[in-house]
Protein backbone atom coordinates (compact mmCIF):
# COMPACT_ATOMS: atom_id res chain seq x y z
CA UNK A 1 0.00 0.00 0.00
CA UNK A 2 1.23 3.35 -0.75
CA UNK A 3 0.28 7.01 -0.44
CA UNK A 4 -0.52 6.84 -4.63
CA UNK A 5 -3.99 5.79 -3.62
CA UNK A 6 -5.17 9.09 -3.12
CA UNK A 7 -3.50 10.82 -6.17
CA UNK A 8 -5.95 8.24 -8.21
CA UNK A 9 -8.65 9.31 -6.23
CA UNK A 10 -8.23 13.08 -6.88
CA UNK A 11 -11.09 14.18 -9.31
CA UNK A 12 -11.32 17.57 -11.51
CA UNK A 13 -14.27 19.37 -11.57
CA UNK A 14 -15.36 21.76 -14.73
CA UNK A 15 -13.60 24.73 -13.11
CA UNK A 16 -9.95 22.69 -13.00
CA UNK A 17 -9.91 22.43 -9.46
CA UNK A 18 -9.17 19.47 -7.73
CA UNK A 19 -11.48 17.42 -5.04
CA UNK A 20 -12.15 14.15 -3.65
CA UNK A 21 -15.36 12.30 -2.86
CA UNK A 22 -16.10 11.43 0.35
CA UNK A 23 -17.43 7.78 -0.19
CA UNK A 24 -14.64 7.44 -2.12
CA UNK A 25 -12.05 8.31 0.68
CA UNK A 26 -14.42 6.38 3.79
CA UNK A 27 -13.41 3.11 1.33
CA UNK A 28 -10.12 4.11 1.24
CA UNK A 29 -9.74 4.80 5.04
CA UNK A 30 -11.27 1.52 5.73
CA UNK A 31 -14.77 2.98 7.50
CA UNK A 32 -16.80 0.02 6.53
CA UNK A 33 -19.98 2.51 7.62
CA UNK A 34 -21.55 5.97 6.05
CA UNK A 35 -22.32 6.77 9.18
CA UNK A 36 -19.36 6.26 11.32
CA UNK A 37 -16.96 8.46 8.71
CA UNK A 38 -19.65 11.20 8.92
CA UNK A 39 -18.36 11.32 12.82
CA UNK A 40 -14.92 11.80 11.69
CA UNK A 41 -16.09 14.27 8.78
CA UNK A 42 -17.27 16.56 11.55
CA UNK A 43 -14.40 16.43 13.29
CA UNK A 44 -12.62 17.89 10.29
CA UNK A 45 -15.04 20.68 10.37
CA UNK A 46 -14.89 21.55 13.61
CA UNK A 47 -11.46 21.84 13.04
CA UNK A 48 -12.18 23.88 9.89
CA UNK A 49 -13.55 26.18 11.36
CA UNK A 50 -11.47 26.46 14.98
CA UNK A 51 -9.21 28.07 12.00
CA UNK A 52 -11.35 30.40 10.70
CA UNK A 53 -11.85 28.81 7.47
CA UNK A 54 -14.89 28.90 5.48
CA UNK A 55 -16.50 24.64 5.80
CA UNK A 56 -18.93 25.70 2.68
CA UNK A 57 -15.46 26.47 0.79
CA UNK A 58 -14.01 22.65 1.69
CA UNK A 59 -17.19 20.21 2.25
CA UNK A 60 -19.62 20.46 -0.45
CA UNK A 61 -22.61 18.48 0.35
CA UNK A 62 -24.28 16.44 -2.72
CA UNK A 63 -26.48 14.02 -4.29
CA UNK A 64 -24.94 11.57 -7.03
CA UNK A 65 -26.14 8.81 -8.93
CA UNK A 66 -23.94 5.64 -8.79
CA UNK A 67 -24.01 1.95 -10.58
CA UNK A 68 -25.31 -0.86 -8.38
CA UNK A 69 -25.03 -3.53 -11.30
CA UNK A 70 -27.30 -4.54 -13.89
CA UNK A 71 -26.99 -1.37 -15.53
CA UNK A 72 -29.23 0.03 -11.96
CA UNK A 73 -28.59 3.15 -10.63
CA UNK A 74 -29.19 4.90 -7.41
CA UNK A 75 -28.86 8.42 -6.19
CA UNK A 76 -26.32 8.62 -2.69
CA UNK A 77 -25.50 11.42 -0.39
CA UNK A 78 -21.80 12.24 -0.74
CA UNK A 79 -19.58 15.07 0.15
CA UNK A 80 -16.99 16.74 -2.48
CA UNK A 81 -13.96 17.60 -0.12
CA UNK A 82 -11.15 20.05 -0.59
CA UNK A 83 -7.59 18.94 -0.36
CA UNK A 84 -7.75 20.44 3.19
CA UNK A 85 -10.96 18.41 4.09
CA UNK A 86 -8.96 15.67 3.14
CA UNK A 87 -5.95 16.82 5.39
CA UNK A 88 -8.57 17.64 8.48
CA UNK A 89 -10.08 13.73 8.05
CA UNK A 90 -7.07 11.87 8.24
CA UNK A 91 -5.86 14.23 10.97
CA UNK A 92 -8.76 13.42 13.05
CA UNK A 93 -8.85 9.69 11.83
CA UNK A 94 -6.96 6.38 14.14
CA UNK A 95 -3.59 6.66 13.60
CA UNK A 96 -3.13 3.31 14.21
CA UNK A 97 -4.25 2.65 10.80
CA UNK A 98 -1.70 1.91 8.05
CA UNK A 99 -3.60 3.99 5.36
CA UNK A 100 -4.71 7.30 7.75
CA UNK A 101 -1.17 7.20 8.33
CA UNK A 102 -0.14 7.03 4.46
CA UNK A 103 -2.86 9.44 3.99
CA UNK A 104 -1.51 11.89 6.75
CA UNK A 105 1.76 12.04 4.87
CA UNK A 106 0.31 12.71 1.57
CA UNK A 107 -2.38 15.41 2.36
CA UNK A 108 0.19 16.75 4.73
CA UNK A 109 2.56 17.04 2.00
CA UNK A 110 -0.18 18.21 -0.68
CA UNK A 111 -1.39 20.89 1.45
CA UNK A 112 2.01 22.35 2.44
CA UNK A 113 3.31 22.37 -1.02
CA UNK A 114 -0.14 24.43 -1.68
CA UNK A 115 0.77 26.88 0.89
CA UNK A 116 4.48 27.11 0.16
CA UNK A 117 3.09 27.88 -3.84
CA UNK A 118 0.58 30.59 -2.71
CA UNK A 119 2.74 32.47 -0.45
CA UNK A 120 5.76 32.34 -2.15
CA UNK A 121 4.88 32.58 -5.98
CA UNK A 122 6.01 36.18 -5.86
CA UNK A 123 9.26 35.41 -3.90
CA UNK A 124 12.37 35.12 -5.57
CA UNK A 125 14.68 31.66 -4.62
CA UNK A 126 17.10 33.60 -2.03
CA UNK A 127 13.83 35.04 -0.27
CA UNK A 128 12.20 31.70 -0.59
CA UNK A 129 15.19 29.82 1.15
CA UNK A 130 15.28 32.51 3.95
CA UNK A 131 11.60 31.82 5.01
CA UNK A 132 11.72 28.27 4.81
CA UNK A 133 15.15 28.30 6.75
CA UNK A 134 13.64 30.60 9.59
CA UNK A 135 10.45 27.95 9.97
CA UNK A 136 12.88 25.44 9.86
CA UNK A 137 14.58 26.75 12.94
CA UNK A 138 11.53 27.20 14.68
CA UNK A 139 10.24 23.94 14.18
CA UNK A 140 13.56 22.18 15.04
CA UNK A 141 12.70 23.27 18.14
CA UNK A 142 9.69 22.39 18.37
CA UNK A 143 11.09 18.65 17.31
CA UNK A 144 13.56 19.07 20.15
CA UNK A 145 11.28 19.59 22.67
CA UNK A 146 8.81 17.00 21.46
CA UNK A 147 12.01 14.30 21.49
CA UNK A 148 12.41 15.16 24.91
CA UNK A 149 9.07 14.97 26.14
CA UNK A 150 9.28 11.67 24.72
CA UNK A 151 12.70 10.63 26.58
CA UNK A 152 15.12 11.91 23.97
CA UNK A 153 17.74 13.09 26.89
CA UNK A 154 21.10 13.77 26.41
CA UNK A 155 23.38 15.57 23.55
CA UNK A 156 24.39 12.37 21.72
CA UNK A 157 21.23 11.23 21.49
CA UNK A 158 19.32 13.85 20.31
CA UNK A 159 22.51 14.03 17.69
CA UNK A 160 21.46 10.00 16.80
CA UNK A 161 17.52 11.36 16.66
CA UNK A 162 18.15 14.13 14.24
CA UNK A 163 20.33 11.70 11.81
CA UNK A 164 17.67 9.04 11.64
CA UNK A 165 15.13 11.81 10.30
CA UNK A 166 18.08 12.88 7.25
CA UNK A 167 18.77 8.99 6.53
CA UNK A 168 14.77 8.49 6.63
CA UNK A 169 14.71 11.09 4.07
CA UNK A 170 17.77 10.78 2.46
CA UNK A 171 18.05 7.04 1.23
CA UNK A 172 19.90 5.89 4.10
CA UNK A 173 22.41 8.98 4.15
CA UNK A 174 23.30 10.76 7.40
CA UNK A 175 23.84 13.99 8.32
CA UNK A 176 27.59 13.46 7.33
CA UNK A 177 27.20 11.88 4.21
CA UNK A 178 25.02 14.86 3.35
CA UNK A 179 27.49 16.84 4.53
CA UNK A 180 30.55 15.26 2.75
CA UNK A 181 28.26 15.32 -0.57
CA UNK A 182 27.62 19.03 -1.07
CA UNK A 183 31.02 19.06 -0.19
CA UNK A 184 30.81 21.23 3.04
CA UNK A 185 33.64 22.28 5.72
CA UNK A 186 32.60 21.01 9.24
CA UNK A 187 31.95 23.89 10.31
CA UNK A 188 29.09 25.00 7.87
CA UNK A 189 25.41 23.53 8.41
CA UNK A 190 23.72 21.77 5.78
CA UNK A 191 20.49 22.86 6.22
CA UNK A 192 22.12 26.55 5.20
CA UNK A 193 23.36 24.72 2.15
CA UNK A 194 19.93 23.81 0.77
CA UNK A 195 17.56 25.24 -2.02
CA UNK A 196 13.95 25.98 -1.30
CA UNK A 197 12.60 22.72 -2.43
CA UNK A 198 15.12 20.40 -0.06
CA UNK A 199 14.10 22.67 2.73
CA UNK A 200 10.41 22.28 2.39
CA UNK A 201 11.02 18.44 2.29
CA UNK A 202 13.06 18.82 5.74
CA UNK A 203 10.27 21.22 6.82
CA UNK A 204 7.58 18.47 6.25
CA UNK A 205 9.98 15.75 7.95
CA UNK A 206 10.29 17.68 10.86
CA UNK A 207 6.30 18.57 11.27
CA UNK A 208 5.28 15.65 10.66
CA UNK A 209 7.82 14.10 13.24
CA UNK A 210 6.68 16.43 16.23
CA UNK A 211 2.73 15.82 15.61
CA UNK A 212 3.70 11.83 15.38
CA UNK A 213 5.69 12.37 18.65
CA UNK A 214 2.87 14.53 20.55
CA UNK A 215 -0.01 12.74 19.09
CA UNK A 216 0.98 9.10 19.71
CA UNK A 217 2.63 9.99 22.92
CA UNK A 218 5.58 8.33 21.80
CA UNK A 219 7.97 7.16 24.47
CA UNK A 220 12.16 5.92 24.39
CA UNK A 221 14.85 7.08 22.20
CA UNK A 222 15.11 4.42 20.64
CA UNK A 223 10.96 4.40 19.06
CA UNK A 224 11.22 8.23 19.06
CA UNK A 225 14.28 7.85 16.38
CA UNK A 226 12.23 4.87 14.75
CA UNK A 227 9.55 7.51 14.12
CA UNK A 228 11.82 9.94 12.57
CA UNK A 229 13.13 7.63 10.71
CA UNK A 230 9.59 6.29 9.29
CA UNK A 231 7.77 9.79 8.81
CA UNK A 232 11.26 10.63 6.55
CA UNK A 233 10.85 7.48 4.55
CA UNK A 234 7.52 8.05 4.35
CA UNK A 235 7.91 11.74 3.00
CA UNK A 236 10.57 10.53 0.56
CA UNK A 237 8.32 7.78 -1.15
CA UNK A 238 5.55 10.44 -1.49
CA UNK A 239 8.07 12.34 -3.28
CA UNK A 240 8.90 10.10 -5.56
CA UNK A 241 5.19 9.23 -6.16
CA UNK A 242 4.62 12.76 -7.01
CA UNK A 243 7.67 12.55 -9.58
CA UNK A 244 9.91 14.61 -7.56
CA UNK A 245 13.44 14.82 -7.15
CA UNK A 246 15.41 13.26 -4.14
CA UNK A 247 16.74 15.53 -1.56
CA UNK A 248 20.08 14.02 -2.13
CA UNK A 249 19.80 14.84 -6.19
CA UNK A 250 18.79 18.45 -5.58
CA UNK A 251 21.76 20.97 -6.63
CA UNK A 252 23.38 23.17 -3.91
CA UNK A 253 23.21 26.65 -3.95
CA UNK A 254 26.32 28.82 -5.03
CA UNK A 255 24.86 30.98 -1.80
CA UNK A 256 24.70 30.01 1.72
CA UNK A 257 21.69 31.54 4.10
CA UNK A 258 24.16 33.56 5.75
CA UNK A 259 25.41 35.11 2.45
CA UNK A 260 22.23 35.98 1.42
CA UNK A 261 21.16 37.43 4.73
CA UNK A 262 24.44 39.69 4.75
CA UNK A 263 23.62 41.09 1.65
CA UNK A 264 19.81 42.13 2.83
CA UNK A 265 21.18 43.49 5.71
CA UNK A 266 23.60 45.52 3.47
CA UNK A 267 20.67 45.90 1.08
CA UNK A 268 18.77 47.95 4.15
CA UNK A 269 21.66 49.87 5.82
CA UNK A 270 22.58 51.33 2.23
CA UNK A 271 18.95 52.56 1.61
CA UNK A 272 18.71 53.81 5.20
CA UNK A 273 21.85 56.04 4.40
CA UNK A 274 20.14 57.00 1.33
Amino acid sequence: MDSKIFEELKRINEYNSEFWYARDIQKTLEYTKWSNFLKVIEKAKESCQNSNIGIDDNFCEIARTIEIGNNAIREIDDIMLSRYACYLIVMNGDPRKEVIALGQTYFAIQTRQQEIMEQFDQLSEDNKRLKIRNEMKEHNKSLSEAAQLAGVKEPKDFAYFHNRGYQGLYGGLGRKEIHERKGLKKSQDILDHMGSTELAANLFRATQTEEKLRRENINGLKEASETHYKVGKKVRKTIEELGGTMPEDLPTPEKSISQIEREQRKKIENKDKK
